[in-house]
């Protein structure tokens, strides 16, 4: 079995997980029960980072993924102790009939205050690890924000707070308002990365970096395109069909050949592409772990072992060539 390694969560004290389990197909597409063996087979094989949100569960069944990770705390054997938990706030919670009411959703101190309650509740806990907002609020200034945090962290209820899908200038804006206030401000970035989505290595990254924030990639094999995609289409048979972000790259002839000579580079390794993608990551500056979202706890496994597999100078420079990256900004886009 596979030995999981640790990390510091960016320039905070808290150790985590090389890799963090993502829970969103719990509820929509993984039962109860199937999550919570999910839940056991990834706190057993060492990873103690876990990451959810309000709004899973999605539609009328928002905040059912949380309820799903609080029954799985309410069996003891010490998995709350053992989690370092992560949840996120900003989309409406509004589950009623009609328009929401005002103030359901976003980042005023007013919403920061009862999602935090209710997120609570649902997740059957008394303090949540790293409290996340899931998107700017272009229109609650970070002051009143880091007002709402601070008293959070004062009343126990929240330890760290950190962002998702912020642009690098909003990382900056939002710890030079917590400095202003003495807060400790944002201790990790939630951002789309992968090999073949390098943008956020443009400022994101550097940001990060700079103001000592964890980065966790998400959709860190871009919607299964990089866990053999075109092998498994031959494998069946048939071209993938449907929808989704994989669906749409391979439509191009020209991203299809990309991906192509991605998975021909990794068989020539004797290597698998999802664990080529999840290592990959591993390597990159600032990057905590990427989220995993396994449907069953067998998907656990590939990752797991992606934790361990070192990549040759020689690999990742020809992955360089088949994805090649923005580069630094501002040469990126001025020069």
């Amino acid at each position: 079995m596979a030995i999981m390694k640790y990390t510091q969560l960016g320039r905070t004290g808290l150790k985590v997980s090389r890799l963090v389990l993502g829970t969103m197909n719990f509820g929509p597409f993984t039962d109860e029960a199937g999550s919570h063996a999910v839940m056991d087979a990834a706190l057993g094989a060492g990873v103690n980072f876990f990451d959810t949100a309000n709004v899973y569960g999605w539609g009328e069944n928002k905040g059912r993924t949380e309820e799903i990770v609080g029954s799985w705390f309410g069996l003891g054997g010490g998995r709350r102790e053992k989690t370092v938990l992560a949840t996120k706030v900003y989309g409406s919670m509004h589950l009623g009939e009609g328009d929401p009411w005002p103030n359901e959703d976003r980042l005023s101190a007013l919403n920061i205050r009862r999602a935090v309650e209710a997120s609570l509740k649902r997740l059957n806990t008394d303090y949540i690890d790293l409290y996340q907002f899931h998107h700017v609020d272009r229109h609650t200034p970070w002051e009143e924000i880091w007002q709402a945090i601070d008293v959070l962290v004062q009343q126990g209820k929240i330890l760290y707070a950190g962002s998702s899908n912020h642009a690098g200038w909003h990382i900056a804006q939002a710890n030079e308002a917590a400095a202003r206030r003495g807060s400790l401000g944002l201790v990790s970035e939630q951002c789309l990365y992968n090999l073949v989505e390098r943008r956020a290595e443009m400022e994101v990254i550097p940001a990060a970096e700079s103001y000592g924030l964890g980065v966790i990639p998400w959709s860190p094999l871009s919607g299964g395109l990089l866990g053999g995609a075109i092998r498994k289409e031959n494998e069946r048979g048939e071209r993938r069909s449907g929808g989704g972000r994989a669906a749409e790259v391979l439509a191009d002839p020209v991203r299809r050949a990309q991906v192509q000579a991605y998975e021909d580079l990794v068989a020539e390794h004797g290597l698998e592409p999802g664990e080529v993608g999840l290592a990959w990551l591993l390597t990159r500056p600032a990057v905590t772990g990427p989220i995993v979202g396994p449907r069953v706890a067998e998907q656990l496994e590939s990752a797991v072992r992606a934790v361990e597999l070192e990549l040759s100078p020689e690999l990742l420079a020809k992955l360089d060539e088949i994805f090649p990256g923005p580069g630094p900004s501002p040469e990126a886009f001025a020069w």
